[in-house]
């Protein structure tokens, strides 16, 4: 008698630190993100005595969140039509020279706020164009069964960051002045730059047939349109990231104005936030064995709605401080469970688009509720915009019981090939188009509203794999016939169809509509009669 298999224990959520190219670009990644905090923290501290304080401190999160907002996209489509590796070191590049100039004429005492948010902007382009290519990279350097973990280090590497770098950019600005720090977040692009050097893919990055860029950017966003589960992650993310930004754009000012506190005190009160949030990151594997996605969302929101309040209401250091624990923990619960949640699901050819796509929602919630809290706090004050912050926070977790995420364990998002491969009499090219793919059924009376609804999920799966339009139609000629018609907006488009853009999924869709037919499937590929 055999005995049952024990079921393997899920990775350690260390795993990934086991596989040296991972470790070696963890580590310049997390040095990468400390040079940013200590950047913000700089950045921030040389606004605070400026007329209009409230506005331009909260401009810093917008020029440095609003190029993830306006490039996301076409950084994605880069992404996943170039060579990553190569990618992410020009920019790199680019990013220590904004920084070099940066801190010679910060040196120089030449730094006024218009030019200090403009290169603020500038560097935001540079972590646009990074953010999308380094979370695509990731599943090329761990097994698909750590990805959970890794993004789980991802946070940790952030709040790490957090916890580290404010406090440590505290210390140099009452030390050295502002110049130095950014000096430190310089040097921290060309550790980048040195350990992407160093790493050398076990393949080549990108497909045999690379695609054109202006195609790439119209399918990442077909993709997402028609894909129901991306549409509830962002819509959850979008929710959290826009009322929680208010503690993140108005902290400078609660720590300078209403607590009293010079810059090493607002890097302590940071600190506590990047203590909590790493705390969370080691207690967040046993917490997901007891509660799902969504109400791990719920309880991080509301955790998250009572330290703003807090912070509104209680004006002592130390309470304050001891607030801001919980709140990094709920932040990184949050974030850690829709990114993993979008690294899990998105197929390889379209992840840096989707991904994106989530940086553009949460850069952008981030950057224009900046702007709104740091408006709503000139005007009526830091207490009332804390408070309003907060009662929107409690409202949007809430609404978690009316729009959960979208369970996908057990959802098969491996690559599948599993389409015959299509033979013309025409020699077509490959820009040829658009193209007309008609696929006819026969289906019995009794199972025809099951047909018709199973194809639903098949006409999604089209739509998000490249047809731009989708229609199932009856044959009027033919008894129990059905004719299902699709545009795709070229030949070579409907050739990655077949050629790695559908997942198991798709292919269980599939399987389950063509179980309620009989005979044979015929499929025809209508070509633009006026192509030589």
């Amino acid at each position: 008698m055999s005995a049952t298999p024990t079921p393997a224990p899920p990775a350690s959520a260390w795993a990934p630190l086991r596989l040296a190219a991972f470790r070696s670009l963890w580590l310049a990644v997390l040095a990468s993100n400390v040079g940013t905090w200590m950047q913000t923290v700089g950045a921030q501290w040389l606004l605070v005595d400026q007329p209009n304080a409230p506005t331009l401190v909260a401009l810093v999160q917008t020029a440095s969140m609003l190029p993830v907002l306006l490039l996301a996209l076409p950084a994605g489509a880069l992404a996943d039509t170039l060579d990553r590796r190569r990618l992410l070191i020009g920019v790199q590049c680019f990013l220590a020279a904004v920084g070099v100039l940066l801190t010679a004429l910060t040196a120089a005492d030449r730094m006024p706020p218009a030019l200090l948010l403009t290169l603020t902007f500038a560097l935001g382009v540079g972590q646009a164009l990074t953010l999308p290519a380094w979370q695509a990279v990731i599943p090329e350097l761990v097994p698909r069964e750590q990805l959970v973990s890794a993004s789980a280090l991802g946070s940790i590497s952030v709040n790490l960051a957090r916890s580290v770098g404010p406090a440590v950019a505290g210390v140099l600005v009452a030390q050295a002045g502002v110049a130095v720090v950014f000096a430190v977040n310089t040097a921290s692009f060309a550790i980048f730059a040195g350990a992407l050097l160093r790493w050398r893919p076990d393949r080549p990055d990108g497909a045999a047939m690379p695609e054109r860029f202006t195609a790439a950017l119209r399918a990442g966003g077909r993709y997402v349109r028609h894909s129901p589960v991306v549409r509830r992650i962002l819509l959850r993310a979008a929710l959290f990231v826009v009322p929680g930004s208010a503690l993140w754009a108005l902290l400078p000012l609660v720590a300078s104005h209403r607590l009293g506190l010079g810059p090493g005190g607002y890097g302590v009160l940071l600190a506590a936030l990047g203590v909590g949030a790493v705390a969370g990151a080691l207690v967040l594997p046993r917490v997901r064995r007891a509660l799902t996605a969504s109400q791990l969302l719920l309880v991080a929101g509301l955790v998250y709605a009572g330290v703003l309040l807090v912070l509104a209401l209680v004006p002592v250091p130390v309470l304050v401080t001891v607030a801001l624990v919980p709140a990094g923990l709920a932040w990184m619960t949050v974030l850690s469970t829709v990114n993993a949640a979008m690294q899990l699901f998105l197929p390889g050819w379209v992840r840096a688009r989707g991904l994106s796509v989530y940086q553009m929602v949460f850069a952008g919630g981030q950057a224009l509720g900046a702007l709104a809290w740091g408006a709503l706090g000139e005007l009526a004050g830091l207490v009332a915009a804390l408070a309003v912050a907060g009662a929107a926070m409690a409202v949007a977790a809430l609404t978690v019981l009316l729009w959960p995420l979208r369970e996908t364990r057990g959802v098969n998002r491996d690559p599948a090939v599993y389409w015959p491969e299509p033979h013309l009499t025409l020699d077509a090219h490959p820009r040829t188009g658009p193209v007309l793919v008609t696929v006819t059924y026969t289906v019995p009376p009794e199972r025809q509203d099951a047909f018709v609804e199973a194809m639903r999920a098949v006409g999604r799966s089209r739509r998000r794999t490249g047809a731009m339009r989708w229609g199932l139609f009856r044959a009027g000629e033919r008894a129990h016939g059905f004719v299902e018609v699709y545009q795709v907006p070229s030949w070579e488009e409907h050739l990655r169809q077949h050629g790695g853009r559908l997942t198991g999924a798709d292919r269980a869709a599939e399987e389950r509509a063509r179980a309620l037919t009989e005979g044979e499937v015929q499929v025809s590929h209508l070509l633009p009669a006026d192509e030589p």
